[in-house]
């Protein structure tokens, strides 16, 4: 058998492909691991702000918002975010609450709000309503559920290790034996270089950079249900709620091979350090520590398109920090290149996502 689309990678862009893609033709989705969304994808921190980020990556994500909140019956739940400052921030303040879109409140209303924060290293703070959770393993689940609902097929533990191409068909080799796809899908997140390099085709030059979380305890035994997720000013750090308990990260990045991520203690102790600077409950245990690979083009910008050389060979990647957020959006704009619609999302727009803006 040999399939209309070929897609590599099981992580968000992949899913979601695949179920804008199965009405339209035979799809195998590959994935390497034992489970679908098991690296980047399972490891976010899951919030929809729909303005952060570059111009076409706002673009996508509002155009993904009414998928986010309709789609069987809707994944988005009230969040909210903060930014919190101190002494010598101002300006990086001021910044932040442009970006976000954020309105300042009194140091006292933000403590009313979060009552760990530290009045005495806490100077400024701002707040917005509009960032919500996203339920990532229920978005998941339906993308799944509408592409095998057209017959999609998707392989996991089929790690591709050669691509080959016979006549006008790919030929991606597994464990499970060959599979043959006449459009590529490269959805490999932080290897799709290596998945362009396997097909022959000249790579992006994308770059996966390690960030970390640990989950620790509710911070003094608080309810934490409606706090808002908070990021230290210029995203030094950032915590948000999540099932009872608080996870913190340090936000960094640190550039990386492609590999299953794991965090870094000393990094992490150093996140926790800059968190604890503005809160008056120490950070005691963790509950658990994780890391993922958020990967960027050179330009920070997703890549969907067919490459400019090989148009067989179509990019989904470089989502970065946004894959959740901009998924619903991204994954129909590749669809509709791919079948030949006419985009529903503007033609600047669309250009600036092609790969042909790297050749």
């Amino acid at each position: 058998m040999t399939a209309d689309f070929l897609i590599i990678g099981g992580g968000i862009a992949g899913v979601s492909a695949a179920a804008r893609l199965a009405p339209s033709g035979a799809v195998v989705l590959l994935e390497g691991e034992d489970n679908l969304a098991y690296h980047t994808s399972g490891r976010s921190a899951a919030l929809f702000e729909p303005s952060y980020g570059l111009p076409p990556v706002v673009a996508l994500s509002f155009a993904s918002e009414t998928y986010h909140r309709t789609a069987h019956g809707g994944v988005l739940s009230p969040r909210g975010m903060m930014v919190v400052g101190g002494k010598g921030q101002d300006a990086d303040f001021a910044k932040d609450c442009t970006n976000f879109e954020l309105a300042e409140i009194s140091v006292a209303e933000a403590c009313g709000i979060v009552p760990v924060l530290n009045p005495d290293t806490v100077t400024r703070t701002a707040i917005a309503d509009h960032a919500w959770d996203i339920d990532t393993d229920l978005l998941i689940q339906n993308f799944v559920r509408d592409a095998r609902a057209h017959g999609a097929e998707i392989r996991t533990k089929a790690r591709v290790s050669k691509i080959t191409r016979d006549g006008d068909r790919w030929c991606a080799e597994t464990a499970q034996g060959p599979v043959y796809g006449r459009q590529l899908i490269n959805a490999a997140g932080s290897w799709a270089d290596d998945i362009a390099r396997m097909a022959g085709v000249r790579p992006i030059g994308f770059t996966p950079f390690r960030r970390s979380m640990a989950r620790i305890p509710a911070p003094g035994g608080h309810d934490l249900a409606r706090w808002p997720m908070i990021f230290g000013t210029g995203e030094a750090w950032y915590c948000k709620p999540d099932a009872g308990a608080l996870i913190v990260s340090p936000a960094e990045e640190h550039l990386m091979e492609p590999h299953d991520a794991f965090a870094d203690d000393m990094v992490l102790a150093e996140g926790l350090a800059r968190y604890e600077e503005c809160v008056t409950t120490p950070v005691t245990r963790l509950l658990a520590s994780w890391a993922g690979l958020r990967t960027f083009a050179p330009d920070r910008v997703l890549v969907i398109g067919a490459d400019p050389d090989v148009p067989a060979f179509f990019w989904l990647a470089g989502q970065g920090g946004y894959g959740f957020q901009t998924a619903p959006a991204a994954s129909q704009l590749a669809a509709d290149l791919i079948s030949g619609n006419t985009p529903q999302m503007d033609a600047s727009v669309v250009a600036s996502l092609s790969p042909a803006r790297f050749r």
